[in-house]
């Protein structure tokens, strides 16, 4: 089942589903470029500073041997004086190096997936403690590439260990001659270029890691159509709900319109496609309004209302199809519609005996 669904997941994902994502902790990162990162600075500090650190040292171990035959610890005073010189010194040698391993594991946090804090991978989950879960996750293709990774590694550092090692092989039987601090020097050197060329082998295994990590990423975040649809319909709305929400509204809006038919003046149609129904109140209104507009079925309602009410239907094919294109129910009629429906209403006022004196102007 599961890989049907992986075969169905095709869809790109939504913004809601990276933002849930992000939210539980799940973003494209490689561990690989924070580990690269650390030991390239630590590496660089131990180069700038390894002078000053290996004279922190050498002091503290003088002092420490140099008390073996002296020191009394009498009382806890005593030992914790001796014990606190000892710790300070020692962190002065740390410190600096934990520093700048916190901050190169946070800045290249931040660089890859920006300032983020997830309490939700923290919580307690008993599925996480099903062994068939655990086992299923040791036999996945992650944890093969984990696999995969951690013996590349091995076999980049063993490489550019053996390498360096042999180019510096002829320099070995001359160490015989030398004092126990130009071999040092020769250990330290050697070490140095080991430490420096495994760390750009390793910093391009971490920009392929990186990219991988991207496209798994990419990969997991897919979404079916289903969900997709399930997506859209929860923030959006059902689609049919949403569409008898507009048809209910349509037909009250309908309703409304038929009800104001019997208040207007006249109707005014194409004669069988259209039908206008203008309403006009010399003393409240500045022009004729349209109350009613519809085609088809709708305007043969229309005019099926205005007869029953005694509402005179004049048959004006131009005049209809402008109405109806140009005004919105509820709407007054432009002005350069104002001469033509003057001499409609002029016309239905002489029906009705009445004076069009107001219609006109």
């Amino acid at each position: 089942m599961s890989e049907r669904s992986d075969q169905e997941r095709t869809e790109e994902p939504t913004a809601k589903r990276r933002s849930e994502a992000r939210e539980k902790g799940q973003v494209a990162q490689s561990r690989e470029i924070s580990s690269v990162l650390v030991l390239i600075l630590c590496l660089g500090l131990l180069t700038a500073g390894g002078g000053w650190m290996m004279e922190r040292l050498r002091f503290l171990l003088a002092h420490v041997f140099g008390q073996v035959g002296t020191l009394r610890l009498e009382s806890i005073e005593t030992a914790t004086a001796s014990m606190a010189f000892v710790m300070k010194h020692a962190l002065t040698i740390v410190l600096p190096l934990m520093a700048v391993a916190m901050v190169a594991g946070l800045a290249a946090n931040v660089a890859q997936v920006g300032f983020m804090i997830s309490t939700k991978s923290l919580k307690f989950d008993l599925a996480k403690l099903n062994p068939l879960s655990g086992l299923k996750r040791l036999v996945s293709l992650r944890s093969l590439v984990e696999l995969l990774k951690a013996l590349l590694k091995m076999l980049v550092i063993g490489t550019v260990t053996y390498l360096t090692l042999r180019s510096q092989w002829d320099q070995v039987p001359a160490l015989v001659q030398v004092g126990v601090g130009d071999i040092l020097t020769f250990a330290a050197a050697t070490a140095t270029k080991i430490a420096f060329y495994a760390c750009l082998a390793l910093a391009g295994l971490a920009a392929l890691d990186y990219g991988y990590q991207r496209w798994q990423h990419e990969k997991d975040l897919r979404m079916t159509k289903q969900e997709v649809k399930d997506e859209m319909r929860q923030s959006e709305g059902d689609p049919k709900i949403k569409a008898r929400i507009r048809s209910a509204q349509l037909e009250m809006s309908r309703k409304r319109m038929m009800a104001a038919v019997p208040q207007a003046a006249v109707v005014i149609t194409n004669p069988t496609h259209l039908a206008v129904a203008l309403k006009y109140e010399m003393k409240d209104m500045a022009a004729p309004q349209v109350v009613a507009k519809g085609a088809g079925f709708v305007a043969e309602r229309i005019k099926e209302i205005a007869r029953a009410n005694g509402i005179p239907v004049i048959e004006q094919k131009p005049l209809a199809r402008a109405l109806f294109k140009a005004v919105d129910v509820g709407r007054s009629i432009p002005v350069e519609l104002y001469r033509a429906v003057a001499e409609v209403l002029a016309y239905v006022y002489r029906l009705k005996n009445q004076r069009p004196g107001g219609a006109g102007r």
